[in-house]
């Protein structure tokens, strides 16, 4: 699914790269915020700005904070990441374009040197790739450092979300009824369905009420959202 505060757009797919060549619209624009999925850096997708998710990432350094109890890395990346989001979001809500340079400096410091430390006690082994498993956080501090641009984004352009939340929740009714009454048998029905989700989704979020936009659609009388074009 791909959403953001005012539209919802369901589509049936695996995790295939060409479920997401024709999931990631070729005239997409503005930035993609994800899980770090591979498919998401496809160069076949061509040339994104990204936001890897604060979430996935401070679960992962959760995780790395009990493989590691007695290595203060893990805790100090979470403070840096949790300390950008905390100082983005009032930032955000009170229509300021920037957080508080003074702040922004201290937790971006936080964090590079949070990934310094990790990356000098959390040794890459030698030898390919696809043969040698790296140690725990390993894979993790290089994204970190690699890509600290895609991690600060959101704290550099408030415009952007830090998580993928708005996803996840848009997408957790979808998740309920598929555990609750278990997947259709057609797929052209499951298709039809989560087209009529995502319209009554976005229509929620444009404050319109469901029932009605659901009536007035069934009497040919097709809400849209407001710059769209009618298929």
């Amino acid at each position: 699914m791909a959403c953001d505060r005012l539209l919802t757009w369901y589509m049936l797919g695996g995790r295939d790269l060409d479920t997401f060549k024709r999931f990631v619209l070729a005239d997409l624009s503005g930035v993609v915020v994800h899980d770090r999925y591979q498919n998401y850096d496809a160069a076949e997708l061509g040339e994104r700005d990204h936001q890897l998710c604060a979430a996935h990432l401070l679960r992962d350094l959760e995780d790395c904070a009990e493989t590691y109890p007695k290595a203060r890395w893990p805790r100090q990346l979470r403070m840096a990441l949790r300390g950008l989001i905390h100082a983005a979001n009032p930032a955000r809500a009170q229509g300021e374009d920037a957080i508080a340079p003074g702040t922004l400096a201290m937790f971006a410091k936080m964090f590079r040197g949070g990934v310094a430390v990790g990356l000098s006690q959390v040794k890459r082994l030698p030898g390919p790739s696809k043969t040698v498993t790296q140690p725990v956080g390993r894979a993790l501090l290089e994204v970190l450092r690699d890509r600290a641009g895609d991690v600060l984004r959101f704290a550099h352009d408030l415009r952007i979300p830090p998580t993928n939340n708005q996803a996840e929740q848009d997408l957790r009714p979808a998740k309920t009824q598929q555990k609750i009454s278990g997947r259709l048998r057609s797929e052209k029905a499951t298709e039809h369905r989560y087209a009529i989700r995502g319209y009554l989704s976005t229509a929620l979020k444009h404050g319109l009420d469901v029932m009605t936009v659901l009536r007035d659609a069934l009497l040919g009388n097709l809400w849209m959202p407001p710059g769209s074009i009618a298929a």
